[in-house]
């Protein structure tokens, strides 16, 4: 395929709560990354009044634009993609403040509606969880949107003025906060949820995202050693999030900013947006929401991106994701997809004796993709590498237990004794043996392709109850090949499928 030519694109979301640059080096349709990302609290809520913006939230305003002006100026992004969100959208000195940042800093401001908020928000989502039907709520500053999916595409969705920001600054006025100011912030949180139509086709899957859901998500992280830095799919429980509003509403502002995995400058406002989360789990009676680190920022962005359709099935989304990854880290493109083949044939042979399935299979062929790419740091300790790099990078489509399976299939992949190690508090005490037949496959089909040349073009096995023989097909003798296999893969194969291993050749 003709590779497309390297472009970076800049996109600015001005949120009621806080204003972010992101900056992603792409090739459209192929391959991006995020490069940077620049984030600054601006308040733009803080003092709205019947008459707009207020002078102070203005100044803050531009002070960092100016920044984001200055940045672009320096980068010079290809792709500018400035969103304004409710603040901008609700003031009534909006549409000025619009028209003053296009002629001082040149940037067209996009200030979104309600339900395309919620539409680039499950854009975003829908980019990073599997999810075919429920709902996308996004936490806000200022607002909260939520996104209806049906078949794996958004249906309808709408902002409510229940945005973190907007209900302390509408609420709250002591420190701790008092049990009348609770009350009068679920009340209202109740009377705006009524307006909200899509519960009753909503189906009982929610993904969340936006600053409140992420912080409550690092403080159960946190709580429970979850062992992955990047919190894609982490999963949070509502009896979680009603333990943290228990510790929220009993200490005041300075002291909750001191809890680990909440952002300090969040600690005013992460109460009333917790409600928020809360009220919305108990009215679809769902006991778990699937976090997402995708957002409506990742979604305009992918909208740019993708030239056909920004919304992908479950399987192209985790097939896009891997190559995304492999893409970056400068995979070797041959010698890993000749070691996926390779490791096809021997899981759908070895079938009976491992009793995996699909979704094991999966993962054998995600690790295969990225078993190498630790190379991209250095050769010496370079399954170390993988492992790290997987585990950091974070792999879109996949759930926290899965990225964990694949990245210590990469570690095994030379040498080493299979187990679950770090891991073990997030894995099920079945994964130890999926890892470790997983990794023997990984091992001799590593093994099988050392030579880089697609040497070994099939595998046969058969088996008895006393030997587990290795055909190998091939154009001419693969010595290195059989050798390199009994020196590092044929012990591990042997202890997992309870036999020994013969190998043999056969001419293609």
């Amino acid at each position: 395929m003709t590779i497309p030519p390297a472009q970076r694109a800049a996109v600015i979301d001005l949120g009621s709560n806080t204003a972010r640059l992101v900056l992603y080096y792409f090739r459209a349709g192929h391959s991006y990354h995020l490069e940077d990302e620049i984030r600054a609290v601006v308040r733009l809520r803080e003092g709205l009044t019947a008459s707009g913006l207020s002078s102070k939230a203005e100044e803050r305003a531009f002070s960092v634009l100016q920044l984001f002006k200055d940045y672009c100026s320096a980068v010079g992004p290809e792709v500018i993609i400035p969103v304004a969100t409710s603040a901008i959208r609700e003031a009534a000195n909006g549409a000025a403040f619009v028209k003053k940042v296009r002629e001082e800093f040149g940037f067209d401001l996009r200030v979104l509606t309600g339900e395309q908020e919620a539409f680039y928000s499950c854009l975003g989502a829908l980019n990073s969880v599997p999810c075919r039907d429920g709902l996308v709520m996004d936490t806000g500053g200022g607002s909260v949107q939520l996104g209806r999916l049906v078949d794996g595409r958004f249906e309808s969705g709408q902002a409510l003025e229940l945005g973190a920001l907007t209900l302390k600054e509408r609420f709250v006025r002591s420190d701790p906060i008092k049990k009348r100011e609770i009350k009068d912030i679920q009340n209202e949180i109740d009377r705006r949820l009524e307006k909200f139509s899509g519960w009753e086709t909503a189906g009982r899957r929610l993904v969340g995202l936006g600053g409140t859901t992420r912080n409550l998500a690092k403080i159960q992280a946190k709580r429970q050693a979850f062992p992955l830095d990047h919190m894609n799919g982490f999963v949070l429980r509502r009896t979680s999030v009603g333990k943290i509003i228990r510790t929220l509403r009993r200490l005041p502002v300075q002291e909750r900013g001191k809890l680990p995995g909440l952002s300090r400058d969040r600690a005013d406002i992460i109460l009333p947006g917790a409600l928020v989360v809360q009220a919305v789990m108990d009215r679809l009676g769902v006991d778990e929401l699937t976090l997402s680190a995708y957002g409506i920022r990742e979604g305009l962005f992918l909208e740019h991106f993708w030239s056909d359709s920004p919304t992908k099935g479950p399987l192209e989304l985790r097939e896009f994701s891997l190559l995304n990854a492999a893409r970056f880290y400068r995979y070797q493109e041959k010698h890993a997809h000749h070691v996926r083949h390779l490791c096809r044939r021997l899981f759908d042979q070895l079938a009976p004796l491992h009793g995996c399935g699909p979704d094991h299979r999966l993962l054998l062929d995600a690790a295969s993709l990225l078993h190498d790419i630790g190379s991209a740091v250095s050769y010496n300790d370079h399954h170390k590498h993988s492992r790290m790099l997987i585990v950091s990078h974070g792999l879109p489509g996949f759930s926290p237990r899965e990225t964990a399976v694949i990245a210590l299939l990469a570690f095994y992949h030379r040498k080493g004794d299979p187990g679950i190690r770090e891991f073990r508090s997030l894995l099920r005490p079945e994964d130890e043996a999926v890892v470790r037949h997983l990794a023997a496959l990984l091992r001799l089909a590593e093994c099988l392709e050392r030579g880089r040349s697609g040497h070994v073009k099939d595998i046969r096995l058969s088996w008895s109850d006393s030997e587990l023989t290795v055909t190998l097909i091939a154009d001419t003798e693969p010595t290195v090949e059989i050798w390199d296999a009994r020196q590092l893969a044929s012990e591990l194969l042997g202890q997992v499928y309870g036999r020994p291993v013969v190998f043999k050749s056969a001419k293609s």
